[in-house]
């Protein structure tokens, strides 16, 4: 049996303007770009220039002619139970014409000329080419590189590959084969690709070394026999079982510490290694000057001969259709440029106040104070979530180098004196203490502690672990050297 009742429900909807902004607001500069790049192919009442430039060539109009050209549209088009509206509202509305930045100077972007890198999976194959290799070692060769990561590692089990080129090609090769065919692609440049672990990639290189004979004998043992000893450095043990003095032993282990633990590493190119800052600040005599870096990004203005076309001097050449897709494309156009205008601004805001509550920072370089995204939200009046848009992916250029958003923000750490400090701040004294370190005595994180908390930090020993490990540092132990 059906029951029907009713019920009562507040809720929130995003409309889909709104819903194009906060998109927007969390595209970085390049982003953006491609994002208006792709936004002009598609709407043709999109256009590159300023509004005013767009007035100037038009012919004036009366007000009476424009009053009445709206009344007829409206008259004509709209049912008379709706709120009627032209194009000219939109046109004349204060969300349309904003400039999305004040310079420009309409001159080409000229991009800087860029090497053409081969990838490192087309140059292994090239020199499997010239490898003397029958048909199905050839094949098995292929499949291998195929399955190298990109720190030149090959990670999947070679039966398994085997596995699948004689189910799939219908061959017989075997697993001794393909040992073969691995070892001559881990002799090919870079030396070590395709190595299934890192004893093996440093084993490799050594072999085709031309360091020292007597080092490199030295070495092979120690990653062949006492490759255990090697990583957790018992140094002491390794010269005892070796038979021979310290100062030998640094030798070698610095030879084997000069090879290439990733040997499919530095595959990046120009393109995707190059960080373009969102925000540029710089600081005058007085105060920082805060500017968003959207030189690149054109001004856009809706195309008036699109205007045209639903004026009344025009409309019976026009079929219904046509305005219908004209009126709406309008609406698109309209929304998009009013979504950078919001998007600029928001991020002007952000970005201000995140100078103002780091100050010190942008003034010396250093003092981050501790902060969250609560904290900016306060100050501009905008929701968290807002925040964290704008300062994901997102970078500024300051006088001391070019730093994340997110740096800016961290959780804080009690002083003594009552006060607090950023996370980053006590990281940043962290690391100095370990860098000024004995290499032959190196810190315990209860030392760490200890000499942290005679600054005047209260930090525990589990913290001083947790931040090491968050900056790649290792143990104690295992930063211990030979000197």
């Amino acid at each position: 049996m059906l029951n029907i009742s009713l019920q009562h429900k507040m809720m929130m909807k995003l409309s889909p303007q709104q819903v194009q902004y906060l998109k927007m607001l969390q595209l970085p500069t390049l982003a953006l770009e491609q994002k208006i790049k792709a936004e002009l192919e598609m709407n043709p009442l999109l256009e590159e220039g300023f509004e005013e430039e767009q007035d100037a060539q038009q012919e004036p109009e009366t007000a009476e002619e424009v009053a009445a050209e709206t009344a007829e549209t409206a008259k004509e088009e709209t049912p008379a139970d709706e709120d009627s509206y032209s194009i000219d509202d939109f046109m004349n509305d204060e969300l349309t014409g904003h400039k999305v930045r004040e310079p420009y100077d309409n001159e080409e972007k000229e991009d800087l000329p860029l090497a053409d890198a081969v990838p490192m999976y087309q140059r292994l194959l090239e020199q499997t080419a010239l490898l003397n290799l029958d048909d199905e070692e050839l094949l098995t060769g292929q499949e291998i590189i195929g399955n190298i990561d990109e720190d030149g590692y090959l990670r999947r089990d070679l039966a398994a590959i085997v596995q699948d080129i004689n189910l799939t090609h219908e061959t017989r090769i075997t697993l001794e084969q393909a040992e073969e065919v691995l070892r001559k692609i881990q002799r090919l440049d870079p030396v070590g690709i395709g190595s299934r672990s890192l004893q093996e990639c440093l084993i490799v290189q050594l072999e085709a070394d031309r360091a020292d004979p007597a080092l490199k004998a030295l070495a092979l043992r120690i990653l062949t026999e006492f490759y255990d000893d090697f990583t957790m450095r018992h140094f002491e043990d390794l010269a005892k079982k070796l038979g021979v003095p310290t100062e030998e032993l640094k030798k070698v282990v610095e030879l084997i510490q000069h090879l290439n633990p990733k040997p499919g590493e530095g595959e990046i190119s120009a393109q995707e290694n190059y960080v373009v800052p969102d925000f540029i600040v710089t600081k005058s005599e007085e105060d920082f000057i805060i500017t968003l870096n959207d030189r690149n990004i054109p001004p856009l203005r809706i195309n008036r001969a699109y205007k045209e076309l639903m004026s009344k001097r025009k409309k019976n050449g026009v079929s219904a259709e046509a305005k219908d897709f004209i009126r709406q494309r309008f609406e698109a156009a309209k929304w998009f440029i009013s979504s950078i205008h919001q998007r600029r601004e928001t991020m002007l805001k952000v970005m201000r106040t995140i100078v103002e509550k780091q100050r010190e920072f942008f003034d010396t370089g250093e003092g981050l104070r501790p902060m969250i995204y609560k904290d900016i939200s306060e100050v501009i009046g905008m929701d968290i979530s807002t925040i964290s848009r704008v300062v994901n992916s997102k970078y500024v250029q300051t006088d001391y180098g070019v730093f994340s958003l997110r740096h800016f923000f961290s959780d804080s750490i009690s002083t003594a004196d009552g006060d607090e400090v950023s996370n980053k701040e006590v990281k940043r004294k962290l690391r100095a203490l370990i860098d000024a370190e004995d290499p032959l005595r190196p810190l315990s994180d209860h030392k760490l502690a200890e000499l942290l908390n005679a600054d005047r930090l209260n930090i525990a020993r589990r913290t001083v672990a947790k931040y090491r490990e968050a900056m790649l540092i290792p143990v104690a132990r295992l930063r211990r050297k030979l000197t």
